[in-house]
């Protein structure tokens, strides 16, 4: 739910929207001020962003958009709720080769998804190592230049990215 906070707060919705809570701790719900309260991280993210006319950010094109839902379903399904080491690294395995030729998840600008699957793996790039960064490599490069659009980290601790080698490579 702090990730909804935090998108509020960068479309500076705080003073126009209800407030949020939560039925059961993994599910967010919005009651608006005006209308029936929306339930789930997608949903009230994307209200939220088409509240403070950025609907850029939910995709440009149909396909984007299909994209941009398909990440944020993937986020919802994959990436919450899972904390086992395993999973962790076949999600980053995953994710790792899917951003190989990509700078962001859909398209050529930064989305819901980008911001969204930022917040959701925030905990588990903080605790990874320097050697899972590298290994992770297209996931490190994303993930850092995400951090580093303005208005994205918040209070979030920022991650460092060693760009230099600090141990010699055997090979």
């Amino acid at each position: 739910m702090m990730e909804l906070k935090i998108l509020s707060a960068c479309c500076f919705l705080m003073k126009r929207m209800g407030g949020f809570y939560s039925l059961q701790p993994w599910i967010p719900v919005l009651q608006t001020n005006s209308g029936p309260s929306l339930t789930g991280l997608t949903t009230i993210a994307a209200h939220l962003v088409r509240q403070a006319n950025k609907e850029h950010l939910l995709g440009s094109t149909a396909e984007e958009k299909a994209v941009v839902q398909q990440w944020l379903e993937y986020r919802v399904t994959r990436v919450d709720g899972h904390s086992a080491k395993e999973d962790t690294h076949t999600l980053l395995k995953d994710l790792n080769s899917y951003l190989e030729d990509k700078v962001y998840l859909a398209g050529h600008n930064l989305t819901l998804a980008d911001i969204l699957l930022y917040y959701g793996l925030h905990h588990f790039i903080v605790d990874l190592t320097v050697q899972e960064k590298e290994k992770y490599l297209n996931v490190s490069r994303w993930f850092c230049h995400i951090q580093h659009c303005p208005g994205i980290r918040q209070h979030l601790s920022s991650i460092v990215f060693l760009k230099n080698r600090l141990y010699a490579n055997s090979h």
